[in-house]
């Protein structure tokens, strides 16, 4: 239950907004206090005399509240929520958070929050999809924003597909686990990396690898449902995510990859980098397709930035970083000096010469090395499981 919680609901301009109704009576019911701050368009969808009646404290539209001049304090507003949450949150409003226009009371209220803030989109299909949308969420979530995935469904316009605000129950559910202080991440930012690089050779050939990404997705299931905030940076795969409080940033390249996770390093408090990182990639790319005239072919190739060697001499006291060793030789030799030459706290070794281990399985078998020198050996199971021992491993160093 949510018993004395402390609950902003912010209401945009949008179809969705009836929704809001519903989520403001959950609220209450769990025992929440709640009070309401809505844009000036979100009333030409549903009334503050509804809002009002349901949260029982007034609606707070505008910075003066009467004709007398009383005045809407933003930031005791922000100051007062335990958890502030914007349902459903516009693209326009998502685009004014993320690059801190201030041109309203909602606007005001999320620059003064010092709460943990959730956001709830709802548009259309092709304004969700936008790169400026998606650029936008991805600056909410990297300011430490958490982002509750739209549903797929009918549209307001008619279309079918991704932008309908996630229904209340489901959000209500998710903020009430989100605000439970038992997890043992609770709140916690991670950062995974998951899958393959290409490396483009030709616009249709490249240099890859056989990484599945199922660990790493496993991995960031697993921590979610831990209570952390996850940041999963995926390369190549045809995985989905699952729980809400994963985002998800799809890569291709080695670059590509070393960019978005040094991006998104210094805000975080773990990192898993299960990614299969490509060791090299071609000098030059051919900018039409390589044609077979020849009966021999050579390619240059460079090494790639180590993504993860970057985020070891970025590591600070309190960030844990945590590294793979796929091997098929020496395996705990290569594993112990990974470790220590990449400034990680664990590393996690599998070896190809273990069977039903490795690339493209739904199972692994993993040891598990710290730099305490300590080796931990676990049996073959389901990566699902694995990701459980790993996760494990992780929250007994936080807790230590």
């Amino acid at each position: 239950m949510l018993t004395s919680k402390k609950i902003a609901i912010g209401i945009c301009g949008s179809i969705a907004s009836y929704k809001s109704a519903e989520l403001v009576r959950l609220f209450i019911k769990a025992g929440a206090e709640v009070k309401v701050i809505m844009s000036q368009s979100a009333t030409d969808f549903i009334t503050p005399l509804t809002l009002s009646t349901l949260s029982k404290n007034p609606v707070n539209i505008d910075f003066v509240k009467n004709n007398m001049g009383e005045w809407t304090n933003h930031v005791e507003l922000g100051l007062w929520a335990d958890a502030f949450i914007i349902a459903p949150a516009s693209a326009n409003t998502i685009a004014k958070f993320a690059n801190g226009i201030c041109d309203n009371l909602l606007t005001a209220v999320y620059l003064s929050a010092k709460c943990p803030v959730y956001f709830a989109p709802a548009m259309d299909l092709d304004m969700w999809r936008h790169p400026a949308t998606q650029k936008n969420i991805g600056k909410l979530t990297a300011y430490g924003n958490t982002l509750i995935k739209p549903a797929h469904g009918e549209l307001a316009s008619g279309l079918i597909g991704e932008g309908r605000m996630a229904e209340p129950q489901d959000i209500f559910d998710f903020i009430q686990s989100e605000l439970s202080t038992d997890k043992p991440l609770h709140q916690k930012k991670v950062l995974v990396s998951a899958g393959p690089t290409f490396e483009a050779i030709d616009p249709v050939r490249f240099i890859g690898n056989h990484s599945s990404g199922k660990m790493g997705y496993a991995i960031a299931e697993e921590l979610a449902m831990q209570g952390a905030n996850v940041t999963l940076v995926s390369g190549p795969t045809h995985l989905q995510t699952q729980h809400k409080n994963i985002r998800t940033i799809r890569v291709t390249s080695a670059k590509e990859m070393l960019d978005e996770c040094s991006s998104i390093f210094p805000v975080i408090d773990i990192a898993v980098m299960s990614a299969a990182v490509a060791d090299y990639t071609p000098i030059e790319v051919a900018s039409q397709k390589i044609k077979k005239t020849e009966s021999e072919f050579s390619i240059a190739l460079t090494k790639t930035k180590d993504v993860l060697g970057e985020l070891g001499k970025q590591k600070k006291p309190n960030q844990l970083l945590v590294g793979f060793a796929l091997e098929t030789n020496n395996e705990l030799d290569n594993a112990k000096a990974k470790l220590e030459k990449k400034n990680l706290d664990f590393i996690v070794l599998n070896s190809l010469n273990d069977k039903g281990a490795g690339f493209q399985k739904d199972t692994n078998k993993i040891s598990i090395l710290d730099k305490k020198g300590a080796i931990e050996s676990f049996d073959l199971k389901p990566k699902t499981e694995v990701a459980k021992d790993i996760v494990n491993k992780i929250v007994s160093l936080l807790h230590a």
